[in-house]
């Protein structure tokens, strides 16, 4: 999505307002806007928003940005609070509110009425499974980048990669969102030399899962972390990752490009090309984020 620059009409301002985290609003708010790839836009997210006395200060800053701009702001509102939602519908924007869209049809289909409360997000609907969860967060910390790999045997998957491809925060949201035990194992020049996998990654072929990546793509993280490196050129990338993807090939390793793809995409088509099995039920009830 883009923001601001100093060339071309000026980015629509758009909120993403909530009265907790405001992690709904913003995800269903970037779906929404990346359907219009050639608009600028100027997100702005506001959680915590649970008193009338917020709500209003919020309504002003939203007009002062119309008057500014020209532009009439874009709101994306998970405001389960009528009060405070009454108040942020007085601004002059375009207000998209999922609660009010779909609740009504809601309590209609279930011939009962929702509690329109703010503070549901977080209720923990079924402990073990959410200790589950807490538990593949602690391994993917604890066998992160190789650390160690004494309990391999306890990974649901092994991330494997060149260095920068994307395996910690895949291994991350695997665990966080699916609860999935997830390790992840570098590869390294000297994996790449040998004609053989890493002793420490070869007994468990089964659990193995490559991420590759664009070579400038690659390079372009790296530069920000090693600049002018040797590590950072775009030949040493384009050599890494060609030898990793032969290494994948030759041991048939299923493996994903994550050039073009979100964090959510690659962990999701790991779960799907490795058949690893998510949480079967919830951990949390989702009333507003």
């Amino acid at each position: 999505m883009s923001t601001s620059d100093s060339s071309g009409p000026a980015p629509r301002r758009v909120y993403f307002l909530s009265n907790r985290t405001a992690i709904t609003a913003e995800t269903l708010g970037h779906s929404l806007l990346a359907q219009f790839p050639e608009l600028r836009f100027a997100p702005l997210t506001i959680p915590f928003i649970d008193s009338p006395g917020k709500a209003r200060k919020i309504v002003e800053r939203i007009e002062s940005d119309a008057r500014q701009t020209g532009l009439r702001p874009i709101v994306i509102s998970t405001l389960a609070d009528e009060e405070i939602s009454a108040i942020i519908h007085q601004a002059d924007a375009l207000i998209l509110d999922p609660f009010d869209r779909f609740l009504p049809e809601l309590e209609q289909e279930f011939h009962a009425a929702s509690v329109h409360e703010s503070g549901k997000s977080h209720r923990i609907s079924n402990p073990t499974l959410y200790e589950s969860r807490i538990d593949a967060i602690d391994y993917a910390l604890i066998h992160d980048d190789g650390a160690t790999t004494k309990q391999y045997s306890q990974a649901d998957v092994i991330i494997i990669g060149v260095s920068r491809s994307g395996k910690t925060p895949t291994c991350l949201y695997l665990a966080l969102q699916f609860g999935i035990r997830a390790a992840n194992y570098p590869i390294t020049e000297e994996d790449m030399d040998s004609e053989d996998l890493p002793r420490h990654i070869k007994q468990y072929r089964n659990k193995l899962f490559g991420l590759t990546t664009d070579p400038r793509r690659l390079a372009r993280i790296r530069e920000e972390r090693r600049p002018g490196s040797l590590y950072a050129s775009l030949e040493q990338c384009r050599k890494e990752l060609r030898a990793a993807e032969q290494l994948f090939e030759q041991y048939r390793i299923p493996y994903v490009n994550t050039a073009d793809m979100s964090i959510e995409e690659i962990a999701t088509k790991v779960v799907e090309l490795a058949g690893l099995q998510r949480l079967s039920k919830p951990v949390l009830k989702h009333v507003d984020e």
